[in-house]
């Protein structure tokens, strides 16, 4: 019930927060490395080469379940034709429980709330028809509980 509820608060303020202009693209953004397993993704371009991206995310690896959000800037740069540059800055926010009991794991001290500072780095390819994918590379350093996380992500979204 949790993860319907965050996914409806989610999508209000995606819809509350954009414009009629067809710089949007919504989709899913799976990830990897110690990120988040799966989002989903907005991005909204606020003038120029400047967007924003809001991602909601979840994971289960069996020891260790939660969810994150995760609001980034990023300046986008064109390569070539469909194919751009970014290079994004900002923050998530989550909470996490972790099964202290497991083999892979012997302190609960990580368990509730995080905040981290996030960096991102990637490419996209904007198709002609509505469609772009993206692969980066997003750095995540805690504030709160002091990990460092390395995560990774594949991006397929609808654009509008």
């Amino acid at each position: 019930m949790k993860n319907y509820t965050l996914i409806a608060v989610f999508i209000c303020l995606v819809t509350s927060l954009s414009a009629q202009t067809d710089n949007q693209a919504i989709g899913i953004r799976f990830g990897g490395g110690d990120g988040t397993e799966s989002e989903i993704s907005y991005q909204q371009y606020i003038g120029g080469p400047n967007r924003l991206e809001f991602d909601l995310g979840f994971f289960d690896n069996g020891w260790d379940e939660g969810f994150k959000f995760t609001l980034l800037y990023q300046l986008v740069g064109n390569i070539d034709g469909g194919l751009n540059w970014y290079l994004g800055a900002g923050g998530s926010i989550g909470g996490r429980d972790i099964d202290s009991n497991d083999k892979n794991w012997n302190d609960d001290s990580d368990d509730g709330l995080f905040l981290n500072v996030d960096g991102q780095l990637g490419i996209e390819y904007n198709f002609s028809i509505p469609l772009q994918l993206s692969l980066d590379a997003r750095p995540e350093f805690g504030l709160i509980n002091d990990d460092f996380v390395f995560g990774y992500g594949f991006g397929i979204r609808y654009t509008f």
